[in-house]
């Protein structure tokens, strides 16, 4: 019970800060047709696991109860988009190329098309 706490209480403040983040990006680029707020919460998600595991790796500071609440709640609410960074990462960096690739396409391709599946299906329905 206390994981799911700490998931919970960290995907909580990851969540309000994306939401507050993307809006003041939203609200500054207005003008623009790029979606500046999502890609600055993706790339800054990915910035901070990068530097949240290095640390974790060098300095060996961030217990089980401190890992799930960072990774796991913090910045699964934040962007899970900073996880598949991560997972990609480790996979290129154990050598694994093709499978990173693969990964990063296929999550990509796989991602657009599900979600163009999804509103396909519901304009099945009738109004």
């Amino acid at each position: 019970m206390q994981n799911i706490l700490l998931v919970g209480l960290g995907g909580f403040f990851g969540s309000i800060a994306r939401y507050k983040l993307g809006g003041f990006i939203l609200h500054m680029t207005a003008q623009d047709r790029f979606p500046h707020g999502t890609f600055a919460v993706n790339v800054l998600g990915c910035l901070i696991v990068g530097v949240l595991a290095g640390i974790a790796e060098r300095c060996n500071v961030f217990g089980p109860d401190t890992r799930l609440f960072l990774f796991t709640g913090f910045l699964g609410g934040f962007t899970t988009f900073s996880a598949f960074g991560l997972e990609a990462m480790y996979l290129i960096r154990r050598g694994d190329l093709g499978t990173a690739a693969l990964y990063a396409g296929g999550s990509v391709v796989f991602g657009i098309t599900a979600v163009w599946l999804g509103l396909k299906l519901v304009s099945l329905f009738p109004r």
